[in-house]
C-alpha cells in the first residue's frame, strides 16, 4: 500500500520542483526559482488608494508651522535673520517656493525648513530638524540651536 501511495504522489512532487520558462508564467502566481537567480520574485497585488485631491493650478496651501519649547528664535525667522544667528549655511537648497539651510558644528546637524506662509510672502522657518554628526540620530532641536549659537 504504502509503494503505490508513493509511486501515485512522485509526479505530483516532481511538478513541484519543474521551472517554469523565463515569459511563460503567469501574473497571478509566484516566481520559480531558476539557476543562477538565488532570489525569486514574488508578485504583491498592491490595494487601490484614492489619488490625493488636485489643487487647482495657483492655488495656495500654508504650511505648518512648528510649535516646540527653545525653537522661539528660530521660528518665524528668514534666511537672513538665520544665517545673522548661526552663519553661513552648509547647505541651502531652493526647490519652488520652499527652501532649506542646513547648519552644521561638532554637535549636530541642524536642517531649517522655511516656506512662505502665504502666497508670494518671503519663505520663513517652519519646521527644524536636528541629528547628531557621528551617527544621524535624531538630537533635542533647542539644544542643537544652542550649541550652533555657542560656536
Amino acid at each position: 500500500m504504502r509503494k503505490i501511495l508513493a509511486i501515485c504522489l512522485m509526479p505530483l512532487a516532481a511538478a513541484g520542483c519543474a521551472t517554469v520558462p523565463s515569459g511563460q508564467q503567469g501574473s497571478s502566481g509566484p516566481s520559480v526559482v531558476q539557476p543562477g537567480n538565488p532570489s525569486p520574485r514574488v508578485s504583491v497585488p498592491v490595494p487601490r488608494t484614492r489619488p490625493a485631491p488636485r489643487t487647482p493650478a495657483g492655488s495656495f496651501i500654508p504650511p505648518r508651522v512648528m510649535n516646540v519649547a527653545g525653537l522661539e528664535s528660530v521660528i518665524g525667522q528668514s534666511a537672513a535673520g538665520l544665517q545673522a544667528q548661526f552663519g553661513a549655511p552648509r547647505l541651502d537648497v531652493a526647490e519652488g517656493d520652499a527652501r532649506k539651510l542646513q547648519f552644521a558644528g561638532e554637535a549636530c546637524v541642524l536642517d531649517i525648513y522655511l516656506y512662505p506662509l502665504r502666497q508670494g510672502a518671503t519663505p520663513t522657518a517652519t519646521y527644524v530638524d536636528a541629528r547628531r554628526v557621528s551617527d544621524a540620530l535624531d538630537v533635542d532641536r533647542a539644544a542643537c540651536v544652542n550649541a550652533l549659537k555657542g560656536q
